[in-house]
């Protein structure tokens, strides 16, 4: 495996050593090299899991996200041929959605590594509070697992041969968090900023103001020298200042038209949910959206539309079908 791989179908780390030359690693979607630097390998996944992130270090490795719980085993799979027997100690999240810890508990089970998770979110995930860690209003899969610490904003996480500058993202999710190597120049972004966007502004389907979030992430970003971004989902990239400009123009439309990102955040649900499932009967799908407490909030947000949910959630699945994102053999929805 190449150390950008492309797979889908107690203290913070620490143990610093002497710099070395950059080293240059290759992903099997991209022709041009990306200037990750020495000791960084990523596991570039679909948009069900999160890309992972494995930085070698002096006394084991250290990975960032772990994916959804439906993809655990590959993850592991896919984990031990990169570690090739060599020791995971640390697990570090950027936020806490599904798909990006997911794979903790099935990681835990397998090597063992100590979690920290963002400081905002320890005291729910020592809980296990559902409903704050969003599984409840989501009703989204996630394996129970447990976190031994966090890392904050300000926090500096010393792995290998780097410096990992831990920066706050709120927006997509209110604790999120950035990872920056300031001497490669590489940025792990989770879903703060992606090639083509950013993700769903979670806290505005619920009726939260984080707009304002979202760009205050974007005006940080491009003050960092950044020559690589990790994005949470899809291939690293190298062209930032493009990536920046289509994350400020998809922002500029939700600002001017807020009920477009909700009917985003609802469709994303929904086909999130058919990725999780991969088929449904219709009957217990109707039930699914009926009964997702986020789904009501966003129709509440739209001011009702339709005049009942049901009929307002049975347009945005035929929106979905009919574009081609979902497919349907009978009463059988599947995801395409």
């Amino acid at each position: 495996m190449s150390s950008n791989g492309n797979a889908d179908a107690a203290s913070a780390p620490r143990g610093l050593a002497p710099r070395t030359p950059e080293a240059l690693a290759y992903s099997a979607r991209m022709t041009n090299p990306l200037p990750l630097g020495p000791g960084l390998h990523v596991l570039e996944r679909g948009w069900l899991s999160s890309n992972n992130v494995l930085l070698d270090g002096d006394e084991g490795a250290t990975l960032i996200d772990t994916g959804h719980s439906v993809h655990a085993a590959q993850t592991v799979s896919l984990l031990r041929q990169l570690l090739g027997g060599k020791a995971l100690r640390h697990v570090v999240n950027t936020h806490l959605h599904s798909d990006h810890c997911g794979g903790n508990a099935a990681v835990q089970r397998e090597w063992g590594p100590d979690v920290r998770v963002p400081s905002g979110s320890l005291e729910a995930v020592q809980g296990w509070d559902e409903q704050a860690l969003s599984y409840r209003p989501t009703r989204q899969r996630c394996d129970r697992y447990t976190a031994q610490g966090s890392v904050a904003p300000g926090q500096v996480l010393g792995i290998g041969r780097r410096d990992w500058q831990v920066m706050a993202a709120p927006g997509h999710d209110p604790e999120s968090v950035i990872l920056f190597d300031a001497e490669h120049g590489v940025l792990i972004s989770a879903d703060a900023l992606w090639e083509n966007g950013f993700g769903v502004v979670f806290p505005e389907l619920d009726g939260a103001s984080a707009f304002e979030d979202v760009e205050r992430v974007l005006d940080l970003i491009e003050t960092l020298p950044v020559r690589c971004v990790i994005p949470g989902h899809g291939a690293p990239f190298t062209d930032v200042a493009a990536a920046l400009g289509k994350a400020r123009a998809r922002l500029a439309g939700f600002r001017a038209s807020p009920e477009r990102h909700l009917r985003h955040g609802a469709k994303v649900l929904l086909k999130y949910h058919m990725m999780e499932e991969r088929e449904q009967a219709l009957p217990a799908l109707r039930d699914w959206l009926r009964d997702t407490p986020l789904m009501q909030s966003i129709w509440a947000e739209l001011d009702r539309p339709e005049g009942h949910f049901e009929a307002w959630a049975e347009q945005l699945l035929q929106e979905l079908l009919a574009a081609g994102v979902l497919g349907r053999r009978g009463d059988i929805v599947h995801d395409r």
